[in-house]
Order: structure tokens, then C-alpha cells, then sequence
């Protein structure tokens, strides 16, 4: 059996009796540098840092053990800890959690916030971009003390230079510091003397939270799938939880920005031939805490990708072997779609669906405008909307 202690900043003088016990018991104790020297004298177990990489210790933690295994983590070690890798690994019967207070909770608490309208951002391993967001508050784990600057940062780039911004350190340690600004502040001038053990609560402002987002919140040179058809296509492509998008002939990846905001853990692969346009596509991800991976044209850019669970291809039907390339890599039950505004393309998607199958709409969007004294209707292209599941 694994057993995992959640211990905070406060060391043994904030666990429970239970806790206590187990690492009286214990045979031998693992941690992190940090976590053992917060245990005291009375646990007399020998104690064994973490190498690095530490994966594989962790995978062969029960090999060269006999009887219990002993660890101690920070906070509640089932909240972006170590508690849920051990329990992937070794399964929920194999590991016994005893968790501590969360630096979560500990956080809300000290800002007057109920915990349950309160999102939770793991930048410990994530990259700071993904912690941007148009509105709301959350409280956001830090690396180290690198990461409030950086998302002061961004945030002060992005719009957001009102956010408030509040760095918490050491929480509920009795040094524990609070330092109080705006992301315009700490963008402009950097706190000093942050300690490696901090996290950040942000109150997004201003708060702009609008859904589905109007084509103009994207930075674009035209090329981009607009709101109509972008509402149907994402329909289509019907994301879920922790899924990931292959964006194929991206744009400005509007497609890629609404799918990772359509559920947590959603996740896009951008593909585009276009210099420029990669760049609109990362400045969309900077500025909606998207997490896309940008890369160059498909398909000869397929190769290292994480492997999607659904495909959308909005440009380059007409190239050979993309339909072909785009299919191969979809997993049984992963989902296709593929919209096409020229003859041309229209032809290739006709003919995959005679021959596979899946469903065939064609959408024709109308803008009134001013024509004269009066008002008149604006046909917009249409397009055909082609969709398959493996």
C-alpha cells in the first residue's frame, strides 16, 4: 500500500492525529527536499528525495518495497498532486490519501471567496498564457516565482491591465505574505522578492465574457471561419472534456480558440501554411488562455503531434493526400469535419462522402444591409459541411 500524507507550510503542527500515525509508522518516507524538512525529529524514518525524472521512481515505487510506502505532499495531494499520478499508476486500491487543507482552500479563505465559483489554473507545468481568461476570478498555481510576473504580464498585453492580482506566499505558514496590485502594476513594475512557494488569486477585469465570440474578438486578415458557420461547424464537431482538436488549415484557429473554451482539459493542434496567420493563431490563444500547439502546414507537420480526437479541416481540401492523411490519423470513433466554400472542394468532400458515408449540409447565411432608403439582403458564400465518424 501507498500511503500519501498532505502536509502544509505549517509542517507537523498542522496534521491531523491520523497523519501523525502513519508517519510514525512508516518504514521509509518520500518527498520532495521542501516536504521532508518540514517533518520534525519524532519521525525517525529514513527519508528519500525525489530523483529527476521522477516518473519512473514513481512507476517502480511498490518493486523494491517491502510492506507499506510512505509519502508526504504538499496540501491535498489529490488536487494537481501526486496523489492522482500514484492512483493512475497503481490503482485506487493501492493508494490511501490523507489530505491536508489545499492551498486552494487556504487561498479563498483568505480572499472571502466560495471555492466552488472559484476556477482552479495549474501553471506548474502549463505555460502561462493558458491562465488568460476575458472575465471571472481564479485562484492559478505557480511554477515558481517567476510565473505572477508573467501572467501580469499577458494580462496587461491582453486587455486585461484591471485585473486584481493579489500573490499569496507561504499560505499558512506563520511567515505567510500577502502582496496586493493590478496586472498594469506588476507588468510595469515587477514584484521583488517572491518566494518560489506562492500561488495567485486574479479577479479578470474587465469582465467581457460573451458567448459564441463575435469574429472581431479574433485577430484575423479575413481568413476565418465566422460566427455562423463556426457555431454550426462546432456543433459538428461536438467536443467533449479533455478532448483534443488537429485545426487543419487553421487561420486564424477561431475553430481552435471555441473548442478548448467549449470544456476543461480541451486541448487544439493548429495547423497552417501561413506565416502571419500563425502568428494571429498564437496571438488568439495568448489572449483567450488557449491551449494550442501552433505548427506549420499538414501534412507534412502530422509528425509528433499529439493525436487528435477530432478533426477539422477549414482549408487545402484540394490538396492531394490530405483528406487520406487527416482520416489515417483519426482514432476509431473520432470525428471529421470539413467545410468547403469552392467548386473544387466541394467535389473532393462529395466524393468521400459517397464512398464513406456521414452527413452532407450545405449553409447559406444572408446580411441585411442599407440598400438605398431601405434595407436588402447580402448572400455570404456557402458552404458545404461535410461529417464522419470513423
Amino acid at each position: 500500500m501507498i500511503v500519501v500524507v498532505g502536509i502544509g507550510a505549517d509542517g507537523m503542527a498542522g496534521l491531523a492525529q491520523t497523519s501523525r500515525a502513519e508517519l510514525d509508522r512508516a518504514a521509509v518516507i518520500y518527498g520532495s527536499r521542501r516536504q521532508l524538512d518540514l517533518l520534525d525529529d519524532t519521525v525517525t524514518a529514513p527519508r528519500r528525495e525525489w530523483p529527476s525524472p521522477m516518473l519512473p521512481a514513481l512507476e517502480a515505487l511498490l518493486d523494491h518495497n517491502d510492506g507499506d510506502v510512505h509519502i508526504v505532499a504538499s496540501g491535498d495531494p489529490l488536487l494537481h498532486g501526486i496523489g492522482g499520478t500514484l492512483i493512475r499508476l497503481h490503482g485506487a486500491d493501492r493508494v490511501k490519501v490523507l489530505p491536508h487543507v489545499s492551498s486552494v482552500t487556504l487561498a479563498c479563505a483568505r480572499m472571502g471567496w466560495n471555492v466552488q465559483d472559484t476556477e482552479v489554473i495549474s501553471l506548474v507545468t502549463a505555460e502561462p498564457h493558458t491562465a488568460v481568461r476575458r472575465g471571472g476570478r481564479a485562484i492559478v498555481l505557480s511554477r515558481d516565482r517567476s510565473t505572477p510576473p508573467a501572467l501580469a504580464r499577458l494580462l496587461d498585453a491582453h486587455g486585461r491591465s484591471d485585473s486584481a492580482i493579489t500573490i499569496l506566499e507561504r499560505l499558512g505558514a506563520p511567515d505567510e505574505y500577502r502582496r496586493d496590485g493590478t496586472a498594469r502594476q506588476w507588468a510595469e513594475d515587477p514584484p521583488l522578492g517572491l518566494d518560489d512557494l506562492n500561488l495567485t488569486a486574479v479577479r479578470y477585469l474587465p469582465d467581457e465574457r460573451v458567448t459564441p465570440l463575435p469574429d472581431d474578438a479574433f485577430a484575423h486578415d479575413g481568413q476565418i471561419t465566422k460566427l455562423g458557420i463556426r457555431a454550426a461547424t462546432l456543433a459538428a464537431l461536438a467536443p467533449r472534456p479533455g478532448e483534443r482538436l488537429w485545426d487543419v488549415g487553421a487561420g486564424s484557429g477561431s475553430i481552435s480558440v471555441q473548442w478548448c473554451l467549449s470544456w476543461p482539459g480541451c486541448a487544439a493542434v493548429a495547423f497552417e501554411h501561413d506565416e502571419r496567420r500563425r502568428g494571429n493563431i498564437e496571438f488568439n490563444a495568448a489572449a483567450f488562455g488557449a491551449a494550442i500547439d501552433v505548427r506549420g502546414a499538414a501534412p507534412h507537420a502530422f509528425g509528433g503531434a499529439e493525436p487528435p480526437s477530432a478533426v477539422f479541416i477549414g482549408g487545402g481540401l484540394t490538396q492531394p493526400g490530405l483528406l487520406d492523411a487527416c482520416l489515417h490519423h483519426l482514432p476509431a470513433g473520432g470525428r471529421l469535419v470539413a467545410n468547403a466554400v469552392t467548386v473544387e472542394s466541394e467535389a473532393v468532400i462529395a466524393q468521400y462522402y459517397s464512398r464513406l458515408g456521414g452527413e452532407l449540409k450545405r449553409f447559406q447565411h444572408y446580411h441585411g444591409e442599407p440598400l438605398g432608403g431601405f434595407t436588402g439582403w447580402r448572400p455570404q458564400h456557402p458552404v458545404t459541411q461535410w461529417a464522419v465518424t470513423r
